[in-house]
C-alpha cells in the first residue's frame, strides 16, 4: 500500500478477525486460569484437611502411646492387693507367713521388671561398676579399701532407662 491510499473493506475484514480470534484466545485462557484456581482452592482445602486429620491423629497416638505399657502393668497392683490380703491379723506361725508373702512380692518384682524389659526400660545394675555420672548420680562417698576409688559400692535406688536413654539415674555410694 502506498502512504497515501486508504485500508480496503478486505483488510478490515481480516483485522475483525484477528480481533475475534484474540477475543476468544482471551476467553479460552480466562476460562484456563479459572478452572486452575478452582483446582488450587481444592488442593488447599485438602490439605488443610489433611493437616488437621494429622494433627488429631498425632495427638490421639500420643494420649494412648501407653496403653500395651499400662496394661502389662496392670497385674502388679493386683498381685500386690492379693498379697496384702492373704496376711492374717493373727497368725500361729509368722516366719512361714512372712515367707509366703516374701515370695510373693519377689514374683511380683519379677512380673514388673519383665514388664518393663518388654518395653524397653531395663534396669541399671551399678554396683561394682565405676561411677558413670551419665547413669549414676552420687549421693555420698565410703573408705572402702576393697574397691577402687570411684567405684560404685551402694545402690540407694536403682536406676532405669528407656531404650537406651535414661529415665531416672541409679542413686548410688561411691568409693573415695
Amino acid at each position: 500500500m502506498l502512504e497515501n491510499e486508504t485500508p480496503s473493506v478486505e483488510t478490515l475484514s481480516v483485522d475483525e478477525e484477528t480481533i475475534s480470534a484474540e477475543v476468544t484466545k482471551d476467553e479460552d485462557l480466562q476460562a484456563e486460569v479459572d478452572k486452575l484456581k478452582d483446582q488450587l482452592l481444592r488442593t488447599m482445602a485438602e490439605l488443610d484437611n489433611y493437616r488437621k486429620r494429622a494433627e488429631r491423629e498425632r495427638e490421639e497416638m500420643a494420649k494412648f502411646a501407653i496403653t500395651g505399657f499400662a496394661r502389662d502393668l496392670l497385674t502388679v497392683p493386683d498381685n500386690l492387693r492379693r498379697a496384702l490380703e492373704s496376711v492374717p491379723i493373727d497368725h500361729e506361725k509368722p516366719e512361714e507367713l512372712l515367707k509366703t508373702l516374701l515370695e510373693g512380692v519377689e514374683i511380683t518384682e519379677k512380673e514388673l521388671l519383665a514388664a518393663f524389659k518388654k518395653h524397653g526400660i531395663e534396669k541399671i545394675e551399678p554396683l561394682g561398676k565405676p561411677f558413670d555420672h551419665h547413669l549414676h548420680q552420687a549421693m555420698f562417698e565410703l573408705d572402702d579399701p576393697d574397691q577402687p576409688a570411684g567405684t560404685v559400692v551402694h545402690v540407694l535406688q536403682s536406676g532405669y532407662s528407656l531404650n537406651g536413654r535414661l529415665l531416672r539415674p541409679a542413686l548410688v555410694g561411691v568409693a573415695k
